[in-house]
This record gives structure tokens, sequence and C-alpha cells, in this order.
């Protein structure tokens, strides 16, 4: 019975495999827009897609993001400055790629920029530093995605850039927060566009090393956090629990995966593949941990989370 099942599994994924493989045709005639092409996972990708052959239109945040990226890519590359956080902005980039797609519509939209800074215990923050992070990751997102769906719908397919940290919310403020969001839109916004033969992807990468998990930001991130709490609350945690916060922070870098290319080698088969995936998995802990665990029953996921972890110092 073991043979029968094992060969049954094996052919279903042989057969996967194989209908992954086939790849979209004229590919050099497609259009994609891609944000957060700065540094990380969208710089690379812009570079990974131009070097395929496809037209690729990169949003960035600074001039000095696009010149450098301008520099190492072909002139088949162009680029935009855009504020995903400022309604104007994306207005503004979206007439800027209706006129070079033209008819041809856009065919890919991927959702990237993001940012992690303030992330802490949720009582040491404000409203305004979930704000922050909200109006990246997740409207942000929304508004880009809403302003050039006319263009998506007639050709295309979106990518979103979520993370584990939309499946297992492993500590306080906005960016668990907004990725959560990210996996309810696309979703929502998967099942709506399937009428119209616009497939929706979400890319859930583990710990990488990007500015998003750049201890140096991360920490001083806490340290903000820890002097704008009131007295009560920093008597309540304690000196010692912020000095064993950033210390987790800057081991974390240690534990990063910098092949960035396992997540943009995802984003590239989401817009390129006839078949792509609903969600991809990028990373072993991503696979082999995060994802586990997000399954597991509420209080044996509560136990990973706490074993090990700092205290508060009058933590009953």
């Amino acid at each position: 019975m073991w043979v029968y099942l094992a060969v049954l599994v094996g052919l279903y994924y042989l057969l996967r495999w194989q209908r992954e493989r086939q790849v979209v045709s004229h590919l050099r005639d497609k259009y994609v827009f891609i944000t957060g092409c700065d540094s990380g996972f969208g710089n690379l990708l812009a570079r990974q897609l131009d070097l395929r052959g496809l037209r690729v239109l990169a949003a960035c945040l600074t001039e000095q993001g696009a010149q450098q990226l301008r520099k190492q890519t072909s002139d088949r590359l162009e680029t935009v400055l855009l504020d995903v956080t400022k309604t104007e902005s994306v207005a503004a980039a979206k007439e800027w790629v209706k006129e070079r797609v033209g008819d041809r519509g856009l065919w890919g939209l991927v959702n990237n920029a993001g940012i992690s800074v303030i992330s802490a215990p949720n009582e040491w923050l404000t409203k305004q530093d979930f704000v922050k992070i909200l109006d990246v990751n997740l409207l942000g997102m929304v508004d880009v995605t809403l302003q050039l769906l006319p263009l998506v719908r007639k050709t295309g397919r979106v990518v979103n850039v979520s993370s584990v940290m939309g499946r297992v919310s492993l500590f306080g403020g906005g960016y668990c927060l907004s990725k959560y969001g990210v996996e309810a839109f696309s979703d929502s916004l998967r099942r709506e566009l399937s009428y119209f033969g616009v497939k929706v992807a979400m890319i859930e990468p583990g710990f990488f090393k990007t500015n998003v998990t750049k201890p140096e930001a991360i920490s001083q991130g806490y340290k903000t956090a820890w002097n704008q709490a009131s007295p009560e609350i920093k008597d309540l945690y304690g000196d010692t629990f912020l000095a064993l916060c950033e210390k987790a922070v800057c081991s974390m870098e240690t534990s990063c995966n910098q092949d960035l290319s396992l997540v943009t080698d995802c984003m590239e088969h989401a817009l390129t593949s006839c078949h792509p995936r609903t969600r991809y998995s990028p990373g072993w802990d991503a696979k082999l941990f995060y994802l586990p665990m997000s399954y597991l029953p509420t209080f044996l996921v509560d136990l990973m989370i706490y074993y090990g972890a700092p205290r508060p110092a009058k933590a009953l």
C-alpha cells in the first residue's frame, strides 16, 4: 500500500513540476511594474527581469536609488519616483505607466514596497507608529493595486509580497498586522479577479537579509518606542527586558538568509509561468518552521514563542 501511495505522490509532483515549467510566450513584449526597487527584493527582481528581456517599470522612493538601478540595467528598464503613502504620487505613477504600456496593458504588478520599523511590544507604541507601517505595507499596496487594476485586468497578473509574519505574529507593532492584511486582501482579490482571468500570487518569505530586517534600524526602533513609553510601562518591563530584546535583534542577522534570489525566483515564476502558484514560501525557515507552526494549536504556538523569549521584570 505504501509503495502505491509513494508512486502517486511522486507522480503528482512530477506532473506539477512539468506543468509549472510552462513559460508564457512573448515575454519581451510584456511590461512589469515593481514597487520598492531602491534595494532588496525589488531591486534584484528589476535587474533579474531586465536580464530576462521583460520591459521593467521600476518604482523607487529616491532619485539616488533610481539612478543606481539604471546604471546596473539595460535601456529597456525605466524608473519612476513613487511614495506609496501619497495618493497623488500613486496617481502620477499610474499615468506614467499608462503612457508606456498603451493598449497592451500591464502584464505584471509586483507590490513589494515595505518597512518594518517601529516594531516593539504593542503598549510601548502609539497609534501613529502603527499607521506609519500600515500606510506603506498595506494601504499603500491597496492604493497602487486599485489604481493600476484597469491596466492589469487587460492581460496581466498581480504579485503581492507578504511574509511568514502574515501567518504567525511573533512580535508587536504594525508589521505583522500589515502582513495579515496583505494575506486577506490578496485572497479576496484573487477570487474577484479570477472571473477575468487575472492571477494573484502571494510571496511569503522567511527571514532574509534586507533593509526590512536590518538590526540597527530595528534596534533603534525598540529604543524609540521605549523612550516614548510611560514611566509605568518602563517599570513593568524593566531595562533588562529592553537589553535582551536588542540582543535578540542583533543575533537575528546571523540567521537571516542572504540569498535573495530564492525570493525573486519565486516572483519571476509567478510572473512568467503559465501556471503560477497561489502562494510561494521561499526559505527553509518558512517551509519547515513558520508555515507548519501556523497550523498548530494556539497553545503550542504560544509555548514555542514564549520559550527563551525575554520576560518583563514584573511578569506573573
